[in-house]
């Protein structure tokens, strides 16, 4: 396992993973194929689901868990079939022990013709899902506003040099004698940008969403 670490520590940090990674466990004949997806949504997720049972629609089971946002409050886990709390629980026990959040983990198994029971399941099920953490570089991600600002041409230095200085992304932008651009803001700054814009005059910023995003 492979860890980035940039020293941040505020609430609107989480520790994911950069890109895809896999791992694999075998036992008594059983093949439990672990892939890891860094994923931002329940849209992105349903998704890398759909797409998997489809590429493996030989497999025995598809069991997965996510957990999304810098909380933390959004989790999941689908024993898609296996025993209760067999397959989902210990996949999801790896994400909470490696402290991870905007992630997917789906392991699919092909059944083997041996049944392991409930504590072979747990152990194959975890053993996956670690092999593909460990295969991953882990990161530090932000949680971030969009930020809708819209300002008059002559405030352009004014409101480049607020963008400067909280190290806003700019993702798109568009100057004429009235201007708008969207830019990201981690989250923990929101509300202070947004007052520091919101009283210059004749210059405005909203949030047109929250979204996650990898340092």
């Amino acid at each position: 396992m492979h860890i980035l670490n940039k020293g941040l520590s505020d609430q609107d940090t989480y520790r994911t993973i950069e890109k895809t990674a896999e791992g694999v466990f075998r036992d008594r004949g059983s093949k439990f194929l672990a892939f890891a997806y860094p994923v931002h949504t329940l849209k992105q997720i349903n998704s890398i689901l759909a797409d998997l049972r489809k590429k493996y629609h030989d497999a025995s089971h598809h069991c997965y868990a996510y957990r999304l946002g810098a909380s933390k409050e959004e989790y999941r886990a689908n024993d898609d079939g296996e025993p209760s709390n067999s397959a989902g629980k210990p996949i999801l026990g790896q994400i909470q022990s490696h402290d991870l959040s905007n992630i997917l983990i789906v392991v699919v198994r092909y059944f083997g013709g041996t049944l392991l029971g409930v504590g072979g399941l747990i152990n194959a099920y975890r053993t996956a899902s670690s092999d593909a953490i460990n295969n991953a570089r882990i990161i530090t991600g932000i949680e971030s506003d969009l930020i809708i600002i819209r300002f008059p041409y002559s405030l352009t230095n004014e409101i480049m040099r607020i963008i400067d200085e909280e190290k806003m992304k700019i993702r798109d932008q568009e100057f004429t004698d009235s201007c708008r651009l969207n830019a990201l803001l981690r989250k923990s700054r929101t509300k202070k940008v947004m007052e520091r814009i919101n009283k210059i005059e004749n210059a405005s910023a909203d949030i047109k969403n929250n979204i996650t995003d990898p340092e």
